[in-house]
């Protein structure tokens, strides 16, 4: 197999494994920092256990996401070395960035997070989950930038040729806020905290449906609740507008989501449907004109079409980026609907009587990683067959030196490392999660109770 796609599979299945843990940790991260809160706000215990619970979990997934991400970055050296040294001035400042404002200040404070309960004051401790969740954000803010840059580059010159080639800062600011980089960090925010928040409504739906720990989850419940819905409608309006960037800037890229070939016609919008890449036709159900008007205001408006670029420089898996994106879409309109059902629930004070609800979001954790995995697939594959849009081809990035039987020794190693890690972790949450907040034995299962628990919903 090709050297160039066995590398590109390689970093592919790498950093994919990585991105389950980075936003999960963010939005957990907020979700305890809410928990808290409402801990310093009613001196209720019950959201002291709460955050305690969650903290074991947060810890659990930042040890493996630290673990996993520390690959790419030898990956870089080993199959990318061109690439490296192309974009190493601009990487090198973001994640100089990120290693001086983000993990320094995301680590610092987690000794205190995890070890500092009854051993410094609540106002302490409660400062300090909110400096590990900020240092997080912080985090996702430069490692976006940097991918942002890739993406739509700016703010900066090209110095040396062929090989020895490369970019040079020239306005760090003008790098820092490419034209992506805004709406991009956005909507992985809030893709992070739609995984934080249904990782505790999938948590409090498996308490429920077994009639444990009742009021605790109950409680969190509704929490995660406001914050997954809130972040799945605003995800929507990011999503547009990071969309509206991708028309500018990426109109190849843009062409690819929707499979749009004419660029003489107007752009329409599916639903659901399939790209024959043979016959350059698109077929499903769509909007017509709904792409058009989406980015340009006007139903009939042309929207240029991937017949508009020379063959060569079209995304090469353009059913599989259009397919990927309408798949990220369509789970951001289910997790719209079913949050905001759910919040008409509550406030019809039925919220947890619907059992075959509870048993849809005890699996909900599943769909934001889902959805955060194919847009990035959407994002990162419609992006060829440039590494540095517009400046660097993938297939001139590679090592030199790199041949297609290291790439498969190492790749099959990382499979297997992963595979034992992604184990350990089920393992390890599963347990976390069947052992629960705190002993059961304290708690009251008695009738009136849950009377008084139902008559809260």
């Amino acid at each position: 197999m090709d050297v160039e796609i066995l590398a590109r599979i390689q970093f592919a299945f790498t950093i994919a494994f990585h991105y389950i843990y980075p936003p999960l940790s963010i939005g957990l991260g907020l979700v305890m920092v809410i928990m808290e809160g409402m801990y310093l706000k009613t001196g209720q215990k019950i959201y002291e256990q709460m955050t305690k619970f969650f903290v074991r979990i947060f810890a659990l997934i930042f040890g493996i996401g630290v673990a996993t991400g520390i690959v790419m970055e030898f990956e870089f050296g080993t199959n990318w070395a061109v690439y490296s040294k192309y974009v190493g001035d601009v990487f090198g400042s973001a994640l100089a960035a990120e290693g001086i404002f983000a993990f320094a200040l995301e680590s610092g404070f987690l000794g205190v997070l995890l070890f500092g309960w009854n051993k410094v004051r609540p106002s302490v401790h409660f400062f300090s989950t909110v400096m590990v969740t900020l240092g997080s954000m912080f985090s996702a803010i430069w490692i976006v930038v940097a991918n942002s840059w890739q993406q739509t580059p700016t703010g900066y010159h090209i110095v040396g040729k062929g090989l020895h080639a490369r970019a040079e800062i020239t306005d760090f600011w003008a790098m820092v806020f490419n034209p992506s980089s805004v709406s991009r960090i956005s909507h992985v925010w809030l893709g992070s905290f739609l995984s934080g928040a249904f990782l505790v409504l999938s948590i409090s739906a498996y308490y429920l449906l077994r009639n444990r720990y009742v009021d605790f989850s109950r409680k969190a419940f509704r929490i995660a609740l406001i914050v997954g819905a809130l972040s799945a409608v605003a995800q929507l309006f990011v999503g547009h507008q990071s969309a509206d960037v991708v028309a500018k800037y990426q109109p190849a890229k843009l062409a690819a989501l929707e499979g749009h070939y004419d660029g003489t016609k107007a752009g329409d919008m599916y639903l659901i449907g399939y790209v024959d890449q043979k016959k350059q036709q698109t077929h499903g159900l769509f909007i017509p004109g709904g792409l058009s008007f989406l980015t340009k205001g006007d139903f009939k408006a042309p929207i240029t079409g991937l017949n508009n670029f020379k063959p060569e420089d079209r995304p090469g898996a353009i059913n599989f980026v259009f397919q990927t994106y309408h798949l990220m879409i369509a789970i951001g309109m289910f997790l719209i609907a079913l949050t905001f059902y759910s919040c008409y629930l509550w406030w019809k004070k039925k919220l947890f009587n619907k059992r075959w609800l509870l048993h849809i979001f005890s699996y909900s954790v599943l769909l934001p990683q889902l959805a955060n995995q194919v847009g990035w697939y959407s994002a990162e594959v419609g992006r060829q067959p440039w590494v540095v849009y517009g400046l660097l081809r993938t297939s001139k990035a590679l090592s030199q030196a790199i041949t297609a039987g290291h790439v498969i020794f190492s790749l099959l190693l990382f499979t297997w490392v992963y595979l034992v890690l992604f184990i350990l972790f089920i393992y390890l949450l599963n347990k976390k999660i069947k052992h629960g907040p705190f002993d059961e034995k304290n708690l009251d299962h008695s009738p009136r109770h849950i009377e008084m628990a139902d008559s809260l919903a």
